[in-house]
């Protein structure tokens, strides 16, 4: 991760209304980050009976979404976020019917799902899953079969709108960044749309796209670094590199919104080579 470097190495919990735990799946405290010093809040493990609270909670926001305007709803599965909390065998020693089996680990995820599929729609849904990542203490033992579960979950509902997951890690063969590109099971197996994630560049996207492997491909470094991606990709123009440690910072322009449109006279190189 790129750290938090603006963020002062206080509990999260400082961020939570009237400085509460966050909840979790888990009591468990996640550790250090080694790189930047973050020390993370202690969670408080959410008991059954609030959640299905919580799940209301998803089926209230993403209502709000859409009477704001907004075309559809990401459901957040992923990178350590609450669902994927629940999730993962090394986040969820829990004893109740959300922990334990796989099934009972994804029963709060579906939950979410089912809820916010009746409350605006299949068409308007899409979930961001990681089943290979570690991150953030959240790590799962059999990937493959949580991913496969997922899906299947997901093709219960009739036009659900896309599945949107992360490759692993990249691989270093001969010295060189690799992307594993290892989801094109899941993409056979998913009813509907699927969207890959995890180090593309606009060569390998436009490759596992027309070869099958993928219907879409996500960009996030790039897209953060290069706010005319797409018309940077058309013309194959050079891209602005991106700056790692203005990721993660409270400054709203710094690393956001400061980044150069092509039409601004950026002649920076490309980032080709960037972690």
């Amino acid at each position: 991760g790129a750290g938090f470097p603006d963020f002062p190495s206080t509990q999260f919990a400082d961020f939570q209304p009237d400085g509460q735990a966050p909840i979790s799946s888990t009591d468990k405290q996640i550790s250090p980050d080694a790189e930047s010093g973050m020390v993370y809040s202690k969670p408080r493990r959410l008991r059954t009976e609030e959640i299905p609270g919580i799940v209301d909670d998803f089926r209230r926001a993403a209502r709000n979404a859409i009477e704001a305007g907004f075309d559809g709803v990401e459901i957040h599965g992923a990178h350590g976020y609450l669902l994927e909390q629940f999730m993962k065998d090394s986040s969820n020693d829990r004893t109740d019917e959300y922990g334990g089996s796989l099934e009972n680990r994804c029963r709060f995820a579906v939950e979410v799902i089912d809820a916010i599929v009746r409350e605006v729609g299949a068409h308007r849904v899409g979930i961001r899953l990681s089943p290979f990542v570690d991150f953030q203490d959240c790590v799962d033992s059999d990937p493959v079969a949580l991913g496969h579960y997922m899906i299947q979950q997901l093709n219960k509902h009739e036009g659900f709108l896309y599945c949107h997951m992360v490759e692993p890690r990249m691989a270093i063969v001969d010295g060189r960044r690799q992307i594993p590109h290892r989801l094109l099971p899941f993409r056979k197996a998913f009813n509907g749309t699927f969207i890959a994630a995890g180090g593309y560049d606009r060569e390998e996207g436009n490759k596992v796209v027309a070869e099958g492997y993928a219907d879409l491909v996500a960009y996030g470094r790039l897209f953060l670094a290069n706010p005319d991606l797409p018309k940077r990709f058309e013309l194959n123009a050079p891209l602005n590199k991106y700056d790692r440690s203005t990721f993660y910072t409270q400054d709203p322009v710094v690393g956001y919104t400061d980044y150069p449109f092509l039409e601004d006279g950026s002649d920076n190189d490309e980032s080709s080579s960037q972690a």
